[in-house]
């Protein structure tokens, strides 16, 4: 049998991953805080007829060897963590990190995950929650009485409020800190905008929001995905035309084979 239909076939199967990846691209293009995923590929290993400096006669080597591939792999996607265009909300509570770093919030079964969209609210006990409801680790209370449209925010994440009818100096509300880590690209996706931390990842590194290596806040602003509707769509036809050209690939491999059997008759 043609090695060509075998190699021909993890070719139409890397692109279908690869059109997979670039749908879902596509489809988060106005999610907040969304990072877009690069699928990386690698070649099978190789079936060797001649290695590359085998002896021909005495004294002289193959300058080249004789070496037929086997296809290629799909080996990871990549997350690509450059940052998102701010866009203006006019709510206080809403938060987009300028630079490195994740929000912390605290899921229901005590773990925490990471998340770039900074979508805050306030649930009925005063605790500042993401859109799902997880608390924000360190957690935050409004006290009540406090008017929600007078809270600020500094860019180093020091939340301040007034009472609500009140002259009085906003007090201090508390302090949002943000995480980085050594690998984000070794985070686990987890859906709803959020991450999980792995052994690839490493542990977070929490810290005050403006310190070295570590974004700083902008109240009123959400950040939007990092997907380029045009570059995807430039990949999407990449990989549609390389489908086709494997399928082209196993059909010329076929046409071979049917001559060969007519040959034999």
């Amino acid at each position: 049998m043609l090695r060509a239909l075998y190699t021909s076939a993890t070719g139409m199967k890397a692109q279908e991953l690869m059109i997979d990846n670039t749908a879902n691209n596509l489809a988060n293009v106005n999610t907040t805080g969304f990072k877009r995923s690069r699928v990386d590929f690698a070649d099978l290993v190789y079936t060797t007829y001649r290695a590359p400096g085998t002896a021909v006669t005495t004294g002289q080597v193959s300058p080249t060897g004789l070496q037929i591939g086997n296809g290629v792999r799909v080996v990871s996607t990549n997350k690509n963590f450059a940052t998102g265009t701010a866009e203006q909300t006019g709510n206080p509570m809403d938060l987009a990190i300028e630079g490195d770093g994740f929000f912390q919030v605290q899921i229901p079964n005590g773990e925490s995950r990471y998340t770039r969209d900074g979508s805050f609210r306030m649930n009925d006990a005063g605790l500042v929650v993401n859109s799902d409801g997880y608390p924000l680790v360190p957690n935050i209370t409004i006290p009540p009485g406090i008017d929600i449209t007078k809270i600020t925010i500094g860019a180093d994440g020091t939340i301040q409020g007034a009472q609500t009818g009140s002259d009085v100096a906003p007090t201090a509300l508390g302090s949002i800190q943000i995480a980085t880590f050594l690998n984000p690209a070794g985070l686990s996706s987890e859906g709803s905008n959020l991450y999980a931390s792995t052994v690839a990842s490493g542990q977070p590194i929490p810290n005050t929001p403006g310190q070295t290596g570590y974004g700083i806040l902008r109240s009123g602003s959400l950040e939007g995905s990092n997907v380029e509707v045009v570059n995807e769509l430039i990949s999407l036809i990449s990989a549609q035309r390389a489908y086709e050209v494997n399928s082209r690939a196993i059909r010329a491999g076929d046409e071979m084979l049917s001559t060969s059997i007519d040959i034999v008759r």
